[in-house]
């Protein structure tokens, strides 16, 4: 595995244009689907789910910062395509 620098997440995110993967976590009073998506060279993260409270379904997307993307590149890298990545 290599070291994941600003540099190797940028060439592993242009590599892998329209990778999609969706997580499930659900807990006690939470639950929430991750649905990642890499788009243009950049990893998109929507975030679908509701706690507890009445009131608190949300349904959010933003794009990934660097930290964000190390551990999306780190967590699903056996299923990228790594080429040329060392």
């Amino acid at each position: 595995m290599p070291r994941f620098t600003k540099e190797v997440i940028q060439t592993l995110l242009d590599q892998n244009e329209g990778f999609e993967r969706t997580t499930y976590y659900k807990d006690r009073n939470f639950r929430e689907d991750n649905h990642y998506r890499i788009s243009g060279g950049n990893l998109y993260i929507r975030r679908i789910g509701k706690t507890s409270w009445s009131d608190s379904k949300f349904d959010e997307e933003e794009l990934a910062d660097v930290e964000q993307a190390r551990k999306f590149v780190k967590k699903f890298y056996d299923d990228l395509n790594c080429d040329g990545v060392e």
